[in-house]
């Protein structure tokens, strides 16, 4: 039987799943004991510090206010053998930089293929209209679970059946 370590992702198979995504879940504590799960455009630093923005009057930013503990969720995979994610466990960091959070945004939105303007064009009063309202959430990974069910052994295979099956 495959254990959690023979899929298990290594700290740069970490870093590459992550720079190949723009798409994760962040969960906050809300209000009603409930976790709060929303989807987000995000940006990773080198050191995989995940950034994304939002307006500082969501009941996202009203969560980490309260609670700075949050879970992240990267996953992709349709077939059982496809399936891959990682999960982060972090404190949440908000900030109201503009020219960092105009930066993040325009870097997350790159993830999705749009193009990217020089940020360092950008005049100061469209910066304000970008994010004048919003804060940056900036979470440093204190926790990773991963999993990558492509490391399994094949199915596909009378070796890789009877592997799978022990």
């Amino acid at each position: 039987m495959p254990t959690k370590d023979n899929i298990r992702m290594s700290q740069e198979e970490i870093r590459a799943y992550l720079m190949e995504g723009h798409t994760m879940t962040l969960v906050t504590n809300g209000p009603n004991g409930y976790p709060h799960a929303v989807a987000m455009f995000y940006a990773l630093d080198d050191d995989l510090t995940i950034k994304f923005a939002s307006y500082a009057s969501s009941q996202k930013v009203k969560n980490v206010e309260r609670d700075s503990r949050v879970t992240l969720l990267v996953e992709t995979g349709h077939a059982y053998s496809e399936l891959r994610g990682v999960m982060i466990e972090g404190d949440c960091e908000l900030t109201t930089d503009l020219d960092e959070t105009v930066a993040t945004m325009v870097e997350a939105n790159g993830g999705t293929g749009s193009p990217l303007p020089d940020v360092s064009q950008i005049p100061e009063d469209v910066k304000v209209r970008m994010a004048g309202k919003r804060v940056l959430m900036k979470i440093k990974p204190k926790r990773f679970v991963s999993w990558d069910h492509g490391k399994l052994p094949s199915s596909k295979t009378p070796d890789g059946l009877k592997k799978a099956i022990r």
